[in-house]
């Protein structure tokens, strides 16, 4: 996947300890969202498939099963273990969109990246 303002990517090639240290908490970031997705897919099937939804609605549908997941986990009511399994297998059939025709948002997005890393070197990135 491309470099995109709303999409960061880990540095690759030869790594100072500051691309080091941004990979490193980048990675805890997506295996937080990463799972948080899983259980999603396991829970609300509709989201392993391709959507018709506008842009503008896809969000709204994300939060909508935030919320309706959130409200199932807090009545008790488990997620079975093989559904995500599942969900995972399910979404590797599909192919991820080409972003060719989005590739000049990568200054802005290696700006961003900078910034981001400039950020977990600070003090205020230690918290």
């Amino acid at each position: 996947y491309s470099l995109m303002p709303w999409l960061m990517k880990p540095y690759t090639g030869a790594l100072d300890t500051e691309k080091e240290l941004f990979n490193y908490r980048l990675s805890k970031c997506r295996m937080v969202v990463e799972c948080a997705f899983g259980r999603l897919k396991g829970r609300w099937r509709s989201l392993l498939t391709r959507s018709d939804l506008s842009q503008t609605n896809i969000p709204i549908v994300i939060a909508a099963c935030c919320v309706l997941h959130n409200l199932c986990e807090s009545k008790g009511e488990m997620l079975m273990a093989g559904w995500e399994v599942e969900a995972n297998r399910l979404a590797a059939d599909y192919a991820q969109p080409d972003t060719r025709a989005i590739r000049r948002s990568q200054r802005d997005a290696l700006r961003i990246r900078e910034a981001l890393k400039a950020t977990f070197q600070s003090e205020r990135g230690n918290q």
